[in-house]
């Protein structure tokens, strides 16, 4: 498989817990002095313990300096892609361009449904990120007036603003072949999880993604592959995400040189504040320096 010879990127999940409030804040103000990338949060706007997503995001955004953030991924079915697009805009020009979208077609149907959202088909599922992708860069862009009429969504139009401060990303979380597609086809990125795209199987998707890229005249090397990792880093070695620091650096550095990602988003299984920590100072600048060692 072949290398996309991006430059590598981190971040840390951080789980939004209700219970404690202060517990997302915690995170990712240690992510934040720690010098990471980046921050996700999962979006499951009805699992009780959970706050809102961009609700919380906002109130990140102001206890940390530099660290960029972005839904992991975006719940579509119940957050209307012009209210999203609109939600991210303005999250961007507070936060000085440290806001990115992750965006997700939907999952737990029925808990979907209980909340009053759609339930969808795959292929309905496929069509509505593509229009959700659509209108949302309508609402970043500098038109006045923006109309849209889709299948899932219209614009009548729709005065937009505020723009946001840098050219937001859309990266979309995905696993079947038609939506790879059209990640290759519109997006900026695809953000699989390890658990549902195991590296056996990331060659057969990115291919699909690069002949969606290549169709559409992109460059495959032009969208971002983020891989979210869950596991734990300690003394005793168990596994590819299960081990010391030295484990780590050489799956990651695997991960990059060997599978096509470029982007790892580490889901701390437990102490998360000292996990981040230990990744930060110990796995992700030796995992830097061994990409660019391959590399040369």
């Amino acid at each position: 498989m072949s290398d996309y010879g991006r430059e590598p990127e981190f971040g840390v999940s951080v789980e939004p817990l209700a219970d404690p409030p202060e517990w997302a804040s915690r995170v990712a103000k240690a992510a934040d002095r720690a010098a990471l990338d980046l921050v996700g949060i999962q979006d499951h706007p009805y699992q009780r313990r959970f706050l809102d997503t961009w609700t919380l995001i906002s109130t990140l955004v102001s206890v940390t300096e530099r660290i960029r953030f972005f839904p992991d991924v975006a719940n579509l079915p119940l957050r209307p892609p012009a209210m999203l697009a609109k939600a991210a805009a303005s999250l961007d020009v507070l936060s000085a361009g440290r806001v990115e979208m992750g965006l997700g077609a939907g999952a737990f149907w029925d808990a979907v449904a209980g909340m009053g959202g759609p339930r969808r088909s795959p292929g309905e599922a496929v069509r509505s990120v593509e229009e959700a992708i659509k209108v949302m860069r309508l609402v970043w862009s500098e038109e006045r007036s923006l109309r849209f009429d889709g299948e899932f969504y219209t614009l009548k139009g729709m005065r937009p603003g505020p723009h946001p401060m840098h050219d937001i990303e859309i990266w979309v979380g995905a696993y079947g072949p038609k939506m790879l597609d059209l990640i290759g086809t519109l997006a900026d990125g695809w953000v699989p999880s390890y658990g549902h795209s195991q590296p056996g199987r990331l060659s057969e998707m990115h291919r699909r993604i690069d002949e969606g890229a290549r169709k559409a005249g992109r460059e495959p090397r032009e969208i971002r592959r983020a891989y979210n990792l869950s596991g734990s880093i300690r003394a005793v070695d168990e596994g590819p995400l299960e081990g010391p620091p030295s484990r780590w650096v050489e799956t990651l550095t695997g991960f990059a040189l060997e599978q096509g990602m470029d982007t790892f988003i580490f889901w701390p299984s437990t102490d998360h504040e000292r996990q981040v920590e230990v990744f930060a100072s110990e796995v992700v600048p030796a995992v830097k320096e061994a990409v660019r060692s391959g590399r040369s």
